[in-house]
């Protein structure tokens, strides 16, 4: 019995040596591809070799040893998404822009919020996209859009402003996408010579999530009466 087990023990050695040289000839031929590979993200499973592996082989478990080394996974599992898919929210739940500072200079006037949505925007956090101008006696004040989140204490803060009043467009329609994207109609003018009762600037906005931010997209639409 013991000159068959050293048989297999020389066997197990011989197949393991070639593993091991096998091993470094892939691990050689995927340095330029592994250099690529972004920071946090785990290198491929084939392109090194377990401690456990070995064990296996010293242990005589030969064929367990050649399955496990053909089994080694090529690619990790990906992590699962924080967010989820963008939701509507009860205003209750949502951060209300009656008690947000919006960075407004109103002078004498107060602020007036003329459009809200409450939602979830697919990142797990609570928002409300509010559409806000100054509440003056006269004319048609235009409009500016901001983004409400939670802050400290469950404060209402505004996390981004999607439109400035400066541009001088006034909102009539403000929604939250099913994709998490924010959408809004806006009406204008093109110069100062256009009456205020009779806006001749209509347009479709988009507001995108990107890398942090939010990129705003327009395209014309028909005008339509006042």
């Amino acid at each position: 019995m013991l000159p068959h087990a050293d048989q297999l023990l020389e066997l197990w050695r011989g197949r393991l040596v070639e593993t091991a040289v096998g091993t470094t000839a892939t691990a050689g031929q995927q340095t330029q591809q592994t250099q690529q590979t972004p920071r946090g993200r785990t290198r491929p499973g084939h392109a090194r070799t377990a401690p456990w592996h070995w064990a296996l082989a010293l242990a005589g478990c030969g064929a367990v040893v050649a399955t496990a080394l053909a089994a080694s996974p090529a690619t990790g599992t990906p992590a699962p998404s924080r967010g989820g898919a963008p939701k509507a929210l009860a205003a209750s739940a949502a951060p209300d822009p009656a008690k947000a500072q919006l960075p407004m200079d109103c002078g004498p006037f107060p602020v007036k919020t003329v459009l809200s949505v409450p939602a979830e925007l697919g990142d797990g956090r609570p928002g409300t996209v509010v559409a806000a101008h100054c509440a003056t006696e006269t004319g048609t004040p235009p409009d500016s859009v901001y983004l409400l989140g939670f802050g400290q204490g469950e404060r209402p803060v505004v996390v981004a402003t999607l439109l400035n009043e400066r541009e001088n467009l006034t909102l009539s329609r403000l929604a939250v996408r099913s994709d998490g994207a924010i959408t809004g109609h806006a009406q204008g003018y093109s110069s100062e010579d256009v009456p205020r009762f009779r806006p001749d600037v209509s347009l479709d906005l988009t507001w995108t999530h990107k890398g942090g931010d939010w990129e705003r997209s327009q395209t014309a639409a028909p005008v339509s009466a006042v």
